[in-house]
């Protein structure tokens, strides 16, 4: 195919070469020389079009010629149009010069035509003002000198300055002057106004306009593109008169060869078609096969990827809505088949964005929209499929799956040997993963297809046969677990068998009882893997049908020999065959009614043994997964069995192990009783539970007490996510965890002062930070009616010290967080456990007392000495800063917080915790696009040069365009709009250059860490669109000495390094050095140096080439290992 910008003609003929049937006829006829053309109108090189001169008539009749190459699927006799064909000319036309000086010369001596004059008598008189303006305005633009007049005329009609008639009676000296040139410029404008103001025509204006257009297609061929501009403007008319679509087409099909147009105007014809097709279907349909075979000859030969678009929609609508095409089917393959498979790259910079697979996946609808095409297309596909080209392969697989959706066992016949043949090669053979899929995927469609053909009496039943095949070639190779061929034969049954239940029957009958045969005989675990492992496949395959009648189910035949060999695997030796066997286990419980009460205890039994005494970590894992997966199919089995189990394990006191696998069996049993905790009924006995342990392990004095406790609160996180899902369970678990938690907490903190052993483990920034998702997790689903009800507690509690709520509420003490006083350090770090409930809110739920709660947690932040406890009540200021409705209430609170910041931000000793606030309040700012973030952040920018607070400022970067991992993110509700950071980038990042260069040499490093954290953190499409004007910026910044900075930037520049290897070629010298010198660094000992040079290599081999001998004499210095003179990737 050729390229988008090639606006030739047809595909299959020479340059300069005219088709038979557009060359004059009679005996001696000899194609005249062309006329040469003047500069203003000559055709674009390499698109020259054809002369349009009179010719006889086109009809069926008229084989158009058909390239040598051209591949013919059978030969039989053609089959010829009927006498009655309405193309077919009843009256011999004089023989007139098609093209050449003796035909323009025959055209411009003429008088005008009957036509002209008719169209101008109805136009009638119109003198005036009016009138006058329009004879200057068609003047001007006929005389080429002002193209924009089109649309002061089509603006004039619009309005009612003139009509439609009247511009054609103005342009009548034009359509009657003998210069084809003037002609041409008179009809453009008509044309012209008529695209904009079809909607306004008359039935009656319509008519005269398309017999004059009609006529007009007998013009000079410089005329036809105007002509055919008008009759698409016509097209589109919704009162367009009953017979007048057939006959512009009979007009077009008669009169225009097509493929020796202009792209453009080929494109127009097309869209005349697609608009008579979806405006006059039914008199489309009444020409029957002529209308098919007149769109056959208009199609045939077209290359360009634009039109052909069109022309591949046009045929699917041919199809799709029943048209006639009588013996024209081998053709209407033809004309399509011949661009099968698609051989197209688009043109760099290519404006019209078509891509391969655009074509490839328009030609494929064609192909595959009727069962008519399969006797020629069927062959195809096969000699596609025994190709040596991948993508010819892959494209004739995909379109057999297409074909299979709609055809039927009568079309696939005669082809199924041939098919299966082609397909099995493929899979035996193939070293690519793409056509194996494929091939499996096309044999999957096959079985289907032959599923869905009801059966008679008295025919054969393809599918058997087939699958007998199949079983045939397949079968025998299951024997032999250790030879290659194991897999893809094994792969080539469950793609059969996974089409229907009758397949699945037919292939498991005679599959799985000689898989269960061939894992008794082989005693090695690695034969035993790979046959469990086929066993698995079919047995997933049994989860698509559902429930089955055990004497029609393979698998529930064979219950007892399948959960044995399962059984026999969970008990090996083999981590890899205890994985399988899980997994098979997990499918085997799955499947109603496949397990007896017996199996079930047996198989809680293994899981459990697996879980807590197993020997390798992902046999534990594995099984736990398993156990989750099951529980919400028998919630009553693992609850009565598995969960007191696990509960004993977990309150068991066991001296005479050691200390370190006791430990180890207790994080075992809580990551158990999470993971088994995916149904309700089980959550209310999971935790219970873990709440108890956590109580127990609050009061113990071991040194590994804190660790423990993170411990459960990670359980407790994991059954947390998994209630989510059910709403029921979801307030059911934040009713129990959240008062408990509190209330340990704030017994913690009450007792640190008088039994500092007691509580101190709880307080701990490590479980506290581990208390926080918890907490946030049982908040974020609750629906706005049950969230309002908790916040009523929680935030009196803070405020107020109201513990009436909680679960053990006799305190020794007054709870009063946000009071001042040394001895409430402890309660005031309990903050942490506040923003995690009251950011995880939803954004309507109102929250009690919120303007003194905002004004608590700012007056803390900035005034508290634990860094901890400061950090953690701006960001739960923040949060609610960031959902806080807009209004005088927000404006007040935020110009309070920047009183408080500006003064600490100058000097004193609170300046980090007044830092901390503006980052976090500007995040939270800029997220919601806020007006006040662009203050905030030149704020930001101005402590980059600050000799204290410089770096920590810089560092902020990275907080204000990460994701938070506990507040203002989507997950809590925060208000987050797209595209943040860009934005972000935009506005700052020219400051950030800036700054640079203004700043001293001692505060540099800071803006280009900035910098680099602020690129890091942008998607890549943008990242690399961005970087080569910031390139420069980021080569010095591989100098500096901070390894954060240096960090950074090499992840900046690996993906430009990727992407734009042209752009990074022309300071490779440069890269190299910086690398080079990064190996060598103390500070870069740690980094892996070979992750820059390997995007690196993607450059031209002409910039790498010289630096070969210079990485040769310099790598071995850093690296102590012998390297090769030139990497061969260069």
């Amino acid at each position: 195919m050729a390229g988008l910008n090639d606006g030739g003609g047809g595909a299959r003929h020479g340059a300069g070469t005219v088709p038979r049937c557009a060359r004059p006829r009679g005996p001696g006829a000899v194609q005249p020389p062309r006329p040469a053309l003047s500069a203003g109108a000559a055709p674009p090189p390499g698109d020259t079009p054809r002369r349009h001169g009179p010719r006889p008539p086109r009809c069926a009749c008229d084989r158009p010629h058909r390239d040598r190459h051209r591949r013919r699927r059978r030969h039989r006799p053609r089959a010829r149009p009927p006498p009655s064909c309405p193309l077919r000319p009843t009256v011999p036309l004089p023989p007139r010069p098609r093209s050449g000086p003796g035909a323009c010369a025959a055209r411009e001596g003429r008088r005008p035509r009957p036509w002209a004059r008719g169209v101008m008598a109805a136009a009638g008189a119109g003198p005036g003002a009016a009138v006058a303006a329009l004879a200057g305005a068609v003047q001007d633009f006929v005389a080429g000198q002002q193209d924009r007049r089109a649309g002061e005329v089509a603006a004039g009609v619009k309005d009612g300055s003139w009509t439609v008639l009247q511009l054609v009676e103005a342009l009548g000296s034009c359509l009657e002057n003998t210069d084809p040139r003037t002609r041409g410029r008179g009809i453009q404008l008509l044309s012209q106004v008529l695209l904009q103001c079809y909607s306004l025509l008359h039935e009656k204006e319509v008519l005269h306009l398309v017999l004059f257009y009609e006529n007009r297609l007998q013009d000079h061929h410089l005329v036809i593109p105007s002509v055919l501009q008008g009759l698409r403007a016509l097209s589109m008319c919704e009162v367009l008169a009953p017979g007048l679509a057939v006959s512009v087409l009979k007009a077009i099909f008669q009169e225009v060869h097509v493929q020796s147009l202009l792209q453009l105007d080929r494109h127009t014809v097309y869209s005349i078609i697609t608009n008579f097709m979806g405006t006059r279907e039914e008199e489309l349909k009444g020409l029957g096969a002529d209308f098919t075979f007149g769109f056959i000859q208009v199609m045939d030969g077209e290359k360009d990827p634009r039109n052909l678009l069109v022309a591949f929609q046009i045929v699917r609508d041919l199809i799709a809505k029943n048209y006639s095409l009588g013996p024209f089917v081998e053709e209407l393959f033809e004309v399509t088949s011949c661009y099968f498979p698609i051989d197209f790259t688009p043109p760099p910079n290519d404006p019209h964005g078509i891509q391969r697979e655009d074509l490839i996946l328009s030609l494929r609808a064609v192909l595959a929209s009727t069962p008519q095409f399969a006797e020629f297309l069927l062959p195809l596909l096969i000699e596609k499929m025994d190709s040596d080209l991948q993508s010819a392969k892959l494209d004739a697989l995909q379109t057999l799956t297409a074909c299979c959706a709609i055809y039927g066992q009568k079309e696939l016949q005669e082809f199924l040997p041939s098919l299966w043949s082609s397909l099995r090669r493929e899979v035996f053979q193939t070293a690519s993963e793409k056509v194996e899929m494929e091939c499996l995927a096309a044999l999957h469609a096959l079985s289907a297809c032959l599923s869905r053909s009801v059966l008679h009496s008295g025919t054969e039943d393809l599918l058997d046969s087939f699958l007998s095949s199949i079983l045939q070639d397949c079968r025998h190779h299951l024997c032999e677990p250790d030879m290659k061929l194991v897999w893809p034969s094994a792969k080539l049954l469950q793609a059969a068998a996974g089409a229907s239940l009758r397949a699945y029957h037919c292939v498991t009958r005679s599959v799985l009882p000689l898989l269960l045969e061939q894992y008794t005989k082989h005693p090695q675990s690695s034969q035993r893997r790979t046959i469990l492992e086929m066993l698995l496949g079919f047995l997933e395959l049994q989860q698509k049908w559902g429930h089955a009648d055990e004497d029609e189910s393979t698998a529930l035949s064979l219950q007892a020999p399948v959960c044995s060999v399962v059984f026999s695997a969970l008990t090996d030796p083999s981590v890899q065959l205890q994985l399988v066997g899980i997994r098979a286990l997990t499918v085997l419980g799955s499947l109603q009614g496949f397990l007896s009460p017996s199996d079930l205890e047996l198989v809680v039994d293994h899981l459990i043994r697996l879980a807590l005494h197993g020997e390798d970590s992902q046999s534990s894992e594995a099984a736990m997964e398993a156990a989750g997966s099951l529980a919400p199919i028998y919630p009553k089995v693992f609850s009565g069995r598995m969960v007191p189990r696990l509960e004993e394990e977990l309150q068991s006191e066991r001296e005479e192990e050691g200390s370190r696998d006791h430990h180890s069996l207790q994080q075992r049993c809580l990551q158990a009783l999470a993971a088994v905790s995916t149904h309700t009924s089980i959550v209310r006995e999971t935790v219970p539970v873990l709440l108890q342990h956590l109580q127990k392990v609050q009061k113990g004095s071991e040194a590994g007490s804190a660790q423990d406790l993170v411990s459960v609160c990670q359980s407790l996180h994991r059954v947390a996510l998994q209630c989510q899902r059910d709403e029921e369970g979801c307030w059911y678990y934040h009713q129990a965890v959240v008062p408990c938690l509190l209330g340990m907490a704030v017994q913690a903190a009450m007792q640190e002062s008088t039994q500092p052993l007691l509580g101190k483990a709880l307080l701990e920034e490590e479980v506290l930070a581990a208390m926080v998702p918890v907490i946030s997790a049982a908040t974020t689903h609750l629906s706005p009616e049950l969230a309002a009800q908790s916040v009523s507690h929680v935030v009196p509690l803070f405020l107020d010290g109201e513990v009436s709520f909680l679960p053990q509420n006799s305190f020794p003490c007054l709870f009063q967080p946000f009071e001042d006083g040394e001895c409430l350090e402890a309660q005031r770090r309990l903050v942490a456990l506040l923003m995690a409930f009251v950011c995880s809110l939803p954004r309507n739920v109102a929250i009690p007392q919120q303007d003194r709660l905002l004004r608590e947690l700012l007056a803390l932040s900035c005034s508290c000495n634990c860094p901890f406890t400061a950090t953690t009540a701006a960001k739960c200021f923040a949060g609610l800063v960031n959902k806080h409705l807009a209004g005088e209430q927000l404006d007040e609170i935020l110009q309070l917080a920047v009183n408080r910041m500006e003064p600490s931000l100058a000097e004193g000793s609170r300046r980090t915790q007044a830092l901390t606030l503006l980052l976090w309040v500007t995040k939270a700012l800029v997220l919601r696009y806020h007006p006040l973030s662009s203050r905030l952040t030149d704020k930001l920018l101005a402590l980059l040069s600050d000799a204290e607070l410089g770096p920590a400022a810089a560092d902020g970067f990275s907080l204000l365009m990460a994701e938070s991992p506990d507040v203002l993110h989507k997950g809590c509700h925060a208000d987050v709009r797209i595209m943040f950071r860009q934005r972000f980038f935009t506005d700052n990042v020219p400051k950030l250059v800036q700054g640079f260069h203004g700043a001293g040499p001692d505060v540099k490093a800071n803006y280009l860490k900035g910098l680099s954290h602020v690129l890091n953190h942008l998607p890549k499409p943008v990242l690399v669109t961005e970087l080569p004007t910031l390139l420069s910026l980021l080569l010095e910044a591989l100098s500096c000495s901070d390894r954060v900075v240096q960090l950074s930037t090499l992840s900046c520049l690996q993906p430009l390094l990727l992407e734009a290897p042209q752009i990074m070629s022309l300071h490779v010298d440069t890269l190299v050095t910086k690398f080079l010198s990064l190996t060598s660094s103390p500070t870069m000992v740690r980094v892996p140096p070979p992750s820059p040079p390997t995007p690196l290599s993607s450059a031209p081999s002409a910039a790498l080439t010289p630096l070969c001998s210079r990485l040769s004499a310099s790598l071995p210095c850093a690296v102590p290992m012998r390297l090769p003179a030139c990497p061969q990737q260069w």
